[in-house]
């Protein structure tokens, strides 16, 4: 007989599409669903006693947590997750690959290592590197990146030498950390979306960007459609996410002259527009993960609190 669970998802907001998904998925299965708000969370860090109180009563008792945090909150809310990880709860994503992930950086630095394919990225810091910089790169077009950015938010595309060095030097005059990665041309403004859920990519979308946008996504007026992947897009997306550390991702992929590229590994990608495109159960798919993962947690001092 399948237990039921207490799950609780970590979210600003009820009334958003994955948010409400998500719940209605847990309760379609059986299960007890919560959202909280991590910054009304606060926290007892003491060794002995560990404890996350909300709303002026203490959370005990849950079986796992579905982090939905967004870029804005990711310092605080990914300390309430450790917390909830320090007293045994399963977390569908754990805190340290989330920061992974939100540091574009890190995370291209990681992919790379494991010989994972992506577009010729510079990263530089001092302004008399820019001539460089863009040597390493090659010529423009070329894509700026905030390294913290989501959603296309922080992306620039300088179709010239000159808008590039522009960009870069407005960039460091705001003290902004960013990428300057080759335009990839022939992928005429589209990329996959891939989501990952544990060892498979249970939903896939092509993204095509709005006439006169580069960006894909959806949120800037970008258009979705199913797709299939072929089976080195499917391993590269999946060897990507763990790499990473994630055990549900949306990870970004462009199709290039030289095979697919990896664009970008998300910690909280959204469902709307992947369920709306694939006609998948995407929720539903994160909570039968849950229920394959999450362990009864060991109680502590014999006591399991409601």
């Amino acid at each position: 007989m399948k237990r039921r669970l207490k799950i609780a998802i970590l979210s600003r907001n009820t009334r958003l599409y994955s948010t409400k998904r998500l719940v209605e998925a847990g309760m379609q299965r059986g299960h007890e669903m919560y959202v909280i708000d991590p910054l009304r969370c606060y926290m007892n860090v003491a060794t002995d006693n560990p404890e996350i109180h909300f709303k002026g009563r203490k959370l005990d008792g849950l079986d796992a947590i579905i982090p939905r945090i967004g870029a804005s909150v990711t310092f605080y809310a990914t300390a309430i997750l450790r917390q909830f990880e320090m007293i045994g709860v399963f977390t569908l994503n754990d805190s340290d690959a989330i920061v992974r992930a939100r540091d574009k950086l890190r995370s291209l630095q990681l992919l790379s290592r494991t010989g994972i394919a992506m577009p010729v990225t510079g990263f530089a810091h001092a302004p008399d590197d820019t001539e460089d910089l863009m040597k390493l790169v090659g010529e423009a077009p070329v894509i700026i990146k905030l390294t913290e950015g989501s959603q296309g938010q922080g992306v620039v595309l300088a179709e010239t030498r000159q808008a590039a060095e522009s960009v870069i030097d407005a960039f460091r005059g705001l003290n902004a950390h960013f990428l300057v990665q080759r335009f990839v041309k022939e992928a005429q403004g589209a990329d996959l979306r891939c989501f990952v859920v544990g060892d498979q990519v249970v939903a896939a979308m092509k993204r095509q960007a709005r006439r006169g946008e580069f960006r894909a996504n959806l949120h800037k007026g970008g258009s979705a459609q199913e797709v299939d992947l072929s089976a080195k897009e499917r391993d590269m997306a999946i060897r990507a996410a763990k790499i990473i550390g994630l055990n549900v991702a949306g990870v970004d992929i462009i199709r290039s002259s030289q095979g697919p590229l990896i664009l970008e590994v998300n910690s909280s990608p959204g469902l709307e527009g992947i369920e709306a495109a694939s006609k998948k159960d995407v929720a539903g798919e994160i909570v039968a993960f849950i229920e394959k993962n999450a362990r009864k947690r060991k109680p502590r001092n014999g006591k399991n609190g409601a």
